[in-house]
């Protein structure tokens, strides 16, 4: 699985956790080098992180041993998924008091997260949490200081850190393919109402509240943190660095439903060495769907579509010159009363693949990359630091985009 990438020098050295894949931890086969593993949240997102578990248990010895969520289908659908073999609670605080486990993976509502984690550390549990952190900036610190005066491992759910894609544009990068780094662009676009569930009594009643949390400003920023935190990080792992400052503007100017989080937003972040990296959302809109775009003085690397493009790429071939000179005079523009310059067009030409193993899956690669480190004891700081850090600017741009004011970090918060 992950022979294509496993043995690159550049990425080990780069990104240390990746090294994880050349020197594996020693696996038994028998019932005291099993990981136990048990699930808190078994929504969309907890149901995926429970099948990408299975994949993993023989080959890398893995029980999932306990299971837990507040919803009664959700509950149910965990018993189901696990035949019956994994015990099944309601309450996580009594699973983790009642059963034997080595770790867990968080993917609860997001106002959620803070109290979970930092209950599992202090129980001598190893995390897996989902993106972003938590709701507030106090909670992400909280379940930081937890991960370091435990001891135990504490990860983010940014699988991007662990895509075949993303890990070729960051050999890209470091070895100057693209020069210098000038900008980065990124956008999240979408047309949708964004609802999980249409059977609640509508906006603001209890069970809304309760289901489609993502609209409610007490449980979520919306797609601040569900989707551009992925992003955020991305753009900080890209410059090997966090922002200056961030600004931003929000509002709701299409979904006027009752939801409380923006439906569309726009945000600037400001790095050292006058790097900006601008960022936006909509729910309204999908022609542009997702990118993020690292542009640099020789060439352009387009993460999201695994495509990367000389800034002065080679001449085409000559049947391609007979083609492009044939548009050309057909659309040839005749300087009589007319336009007096011509607007540059989007350089496509002489795109290629970032990597050939787009297809592999990301969110496995990172869960097998955990239960690796549970085995070692220990995983590299920067995989936390890395979800900390794209967390706490998440909050920090949502604060912008509050106040129409630019934001720095505390200094209560610099780690």
């Amino acid at each position: 699985m992950t022979a294509a990438l496993a043995g690159t020098s550049v990425l080990t050295t780069s990104m240390p956790w990746f090294s994880i894949f050349n020197n594996p931890a020693a696996a038994g086969s028998g019932p005291s080098d099993r990981v136990r593993v048990g699930v808190i949240g078994v929504g969309s997102r907890g149901r995926t992180l429970l099948l990408n578990l299975q994949e993993l248990s023989e080959s890398l010895n893995v029980e999932i041993a306990a299971v837990c969520d507040t919803w009664e289908d959700h509950y149910q659908r965990a018993i189901e998924l696990t035949e019956g073999k994994a015990e099944a609670f309601y309450d996580y605080r009594e699973m983790i008091d009642q059963v034997e486990l080595d770790a867990v993976v968080i993917a609860t509502p997001l106002h959620e997260h803070a109290h979970q984690t930092v209950d599992c550390l202090n129980a001598g549990l190893h995390v897996f949490c989902e993106k972003a952190m938590a709701r507030h900036l106090d909670e992400v610190k909280d379940m930081y200081d937890a991960h370091k005066d435990s001891g135990n491992i504490l990860l983010v759910g940014h699988q991007r850190l662990f895509n075949p894609v993303y890990l070729q544009a960051m050999e890209k990068i470091e070895r100057g393919d693209i020069g210098p780094i000038t900008m980065l662009r990124g956008w999240w676009h979408r047309n949708t109402a964004w609802v999980f569930y249409d059977d609640t009594g509508g906006r603001g009643t209890d069970l809304d509240r309760l289901r489609n949390w993502r609209f409610y400003d007490d449980y979520s920023a919306g797609m601040l943190t569900e989707l551009g935190s992925h992003h955020f990080q991305v753009a900080n792992w890209v410059l090997g660095n966090q922002p200056i400052s961030v600004m931003g503007s929000g509002s709701i100017n299409h979904f006027d439903d009752g939801r409380e989080v923006y439906d569309n937003f726009a945000l600037v972040f400001k790095y050292p060495k006058d790097i900006h990296f601008s960022y936006d959302c909509i729910t309204s809109n999908r022609h542009n769907g997702m990118q993020v775009q690292v542009l640099g003085n020789d060439g352009t690397i387009e993460l999201e579509s695994n495509m990367w493009f000389e800034e002065f790429p080679d001449d085409p071939p000559s049947i391609e010159d007979l083609i492009l000179s044939m548009m050309e005079q057909e659309n040839e523009d005749i300087p009589i009363g007319g336009a007096t310059w011509i607007p540059d067009g989007p350089i496509r030409l002489g795109g290629k693949y970032l990597s050939p193993e787009y297809t592999m899956n990301d969110t496995l690669l990172y869960l097998e990359g955990f239960i690796n480190f549970i085995r070692k004891g220990e995983a590299p700081q920067k995989l936390t630091d890395e979800g900390y850090h794209a967390s706490i600017w998440t909050l920090l741009a949502e604060e912008a985009t509050k106040t129409g004011q630019e934001v720095f970090l505390p200094e209560d918060y610099i780690i």
